[in-house]
């Protein structure tokens, strides 16, 4: 026999057999956050309008503090020779009829009309979606707070703010409790619908049947469910809130003369539409470009939020 044919047992290897390898998921590994980033930045336009609320965000709260913009003692500039600036270098956004920078102006009222808007998007959140998901878990609830609804929907929700800002007086607090004081039982009747679709699922009754709490059913098992549904519900009411905002200072109802917001800064200026237009369409476009920053950058956040938009 020629050494060629002779095959040591050098030449082979043992194959070891793992049962630990039936078990692996040959799928990509899943992270639900990273999906929603990766979903949300595929989108350019909310890139972009993303940029534009950041920055809007950080003027309004940054530039105030720098310019030492005083809403109380804000005085009158004497001198004429500053008075109705069209916008330059100097002055970007002009001066008005007694010659304020409306640049330090419009950013110290934004910063006004945002602090409102979130911090009363804040409370009818929170308030709105607690209250809903025990109103859509519990049948005894939903006999009560259906009435209560009914009674409250059926009054305009402005003349209950105007009622409000007038019993309370004009102040920054006092229009947030206005604004905030019903508004949430929308968001509870919202939520409320949609705790109704899912409640019960197997799974829910299961943990029902296996003894779990009421609680624990409600933020274990629907309140994960609901986040996507609560992001586009917080993009839509901060820009309604900025809106009901600029409309009642429009019209002279939530905050005095002496407190700069968008809508008193709007107000302010609309006789000067015909001869000085910059000082009433500067405040309004600031107002349009938060609003529609805001509510572009929250739908799509609340899109990618859906696990059932994310691509593995």
């Amino acid at each position: 026999m020629s050494k060629e044919n002779i095959i040591s047992n050098d030449s082979f290897e043992f194959y070891k057999v793992d049962d630990s390898a039936s078990e692996v998921i040959a799928a990509p590994e899943y992270s639900y956050w990273k999906s929603v980033f990766k979903t949300f930045f595929s989108s350019k336009i909310a890139i972009f309008m993303l940029v534009i609320m950041l920055f809007v965000i950080l003027m309004s709260f940054i530039h105030p503090l720098i310019s030492k913009y005083d809403n109380q003692n804000m005085a009158y500039i004497n001198d004429s020779s500053k008075w109705y600036l069209r916008p330059s270098l100097e002055h970007p956004f002009g001066t008005d009829d007694v010659g304020r920078d409306m640049f330090d102006m419009v950013w110290a009222g934004a910063r006004t009309s945002l602090f409102i808007a979130i911090v009363s998007t804040l409370i009818t959140t929170v308030i709105g979606t607690i209250v809903g998901m025990f109103w859509g878990f519990s049948k005894k609830i939903d006999v009560f707070m259906i009435e209560v609804y009914n009674i409250v929907s059926n009054v305009p929700f402005t003349l209950i703010v105007m009622i409000i800002s007038f019993t309370l007086s004009s102040g920054v607090w006092q229009l947030i409790f206005a604004l905030s004081c019903t508004s949430w039982i929308g968001t509870a009747y919202f939520i409320r619908v949609q705790v109704m679709i899912i409640r019960d699922r197997e799974y829910n009754l299961a943990s029902k049947c296996l003894g779990s709490s009421t609680s624990k059913i409600i933020f274990h098992n629907i309140f994960p469910y609901l986040i996507s549904v609560l992001v586009t519900n917080i993009s839509r009411d901060v820009p309604h809130f900025i809106s009901y905002e600029v409309f009642l200072s429009y019209i002279g109802v939530g905050l005095s003369e002496k407190v700069a917001s968008l809508g008193r800064i709007v107000q302010t200026n609309a006789k000067y539409m015909q001869s000085a237009p910059y000082l009433f369409v500067i405040p309004v476009f600031v107002t349009a470009l938060i609003s529609v920053s805001l509510y572009i950058v929250g739908q799509t956040l609340a899109d990618a939020s859906d696990p059932r938009n994310h691509m593995i």
